[in-house]
């Protein structure tokens, strides 16, 4: 089983907000692949399950609130027994610009406090993830931006980049090895 994490902050408060990137695209993958309804964990999460190219795949947002993202993964890849390897986390990233996708291999958090959890949790920094742009904010601070929702103008960006790396995950989930989809779609 592959698990498709998408980060963000549970509740409706945060809905369409830039630091909720994540959340936006499982949504959209488990629209577009009729996924049940996502329902809640032993561990803090909701999460759904269905197929995607004839494999079955888990689609999870944590419900632990950014900062504390891998309270909820390392608990959920424990439960189901799946490896680093079948993992993918999706995060907003403020040093690329608006919808800009960047899938990478691993890598440092870079200062995003959602990976830094899910780092500290599985202990490593080598696990697959796919980076949205979300740019650094012209007026007002960092977590004013992160939590604001995207402008009318930025909106079809996102839109955009949500559909891209729904593309690049089905194709890892369907074969295509991580090093492959990174060369096909950065």
């Amino acid at each position: 089983m592959k698990m498709i994490v998408g980060l963000g902050n549970i509740g409706t408060e945060y809905d369409e907000t830039r630091h909720n990137v994540g959340f936006m695209t499982v949504d959209q993958m488990a629209h577009d692949y009729q996924f049940s309804a996502f329902k809640h964990e032993k561990a803090p999460a909701v999460t759904t399950t269905g197929l995607i190219n004839g494999e079955k795949v888990m689609l999870v947002k944590p419900t632990t609130y950014m900062n504390e993202s891998g309270r909820a993964v390392k608990p959920l890849m424990d439960y189901y027994d799946v490896d680093l390897a079948d993992v993918v986390i999706i995060s907003d990233d403020l040093d690329m610009q608006v919808g800009k996708v960047r899938f990478k291999q691993q890598g440092s958090a870079g200062g995003h406090n959602g990976l830094k959890s899910i780092i500290a949790h599985v202990g490593t920094q080598k696990f697959a993830r796919v980076k949205v742009g979300i740019d650094h904010p012209v007026h007002g601070t960092v977590v004013s931006h992160v939590l604001g929702k995207f402008t009318k103008d930025e909106r079809p960006e996102i839109d955009v980049a949500i559909a891209q790396a729904e593309r690049g995950l089905a194709d890892w989930v369907g074969g295509m090895s991580f090093d492959q989809v990174m060369n096909h779609y950065n």
